[in-house]
C-alpha cells in the first residue's frame, strides 16, 4: 500500500478533562498516514484520484477546533474514522499530540496513536 503522509498540523482545541483546558483552549498536532493505492492517480495525474492531502489537513483542523472532548484518544478515532469516510483510502494511522497537556513534571511531548482500516 502507497503513503501519504501529513506531519504537523496544528490548531487550538479545546479537549480536555479539566475546565481551564476547556475554557482557555491549547495547541493540538496531528500527524496523519494515509494508506491507498497511488496506480490510478500516477497514470490519469489528477488529484480526484487520490486522497487531496489539503483537503485532508483542513478536516483535521475542522475535529481539531470543533466539539470538545475529554481525551485525545476519542479525538484520533473520530479523526481516523472520519477519513475514512470521506477519503478515498485503505487504511489511516493517526497521533494526536498535545504538547501543552497538564502534567506536573517536566516533560516534551504526549501522544495517541490509533490505526483503523477498510473492513
Amino acid at each position: 500500500m502507497d503513503r501519504i503522509s501529513l506531519t504537523g498540523v496544528t490548531a487550538t482545541g479545546y479537549h480536555g478533562v479539566f475546565d481551564f483546558e476547556r475554557r482557555e483552549g491549547q495547541p493540538f498536532v496531528v500527524d496523519a498516514v494515509l494508506h491507498l493505492d497511488f496506480s490510478q492517480a500516477a497514470e490519469s495525474d489528477d488529484v480526484r484520484d487520490t486522497a487531496h492531502y489539503g483537503e485532508v489537513a483542513g478536516r483535521i483542523t475542522d475535529w481539531i477546533t470543533g466539539e470538545p472532548l475529554n481525551l485525545i484518544e476519542g479525538l484520533a478515532v473520530r479523526m481516523a474514522e472520519g477519513l475514512l469516510k470521506e477519503f478515498r483510502i485503505q487504511a489511516v494511522e493517526i497521533t494526536v499530540h498535545k504538547p501543552k497537556a497538564p502534567i506536573e513534571v517536566p516533560f516534551g511531548d504526549v501522544a495517541v496513536s490509533v490505526y483503523r482500516e477498510r473492513t
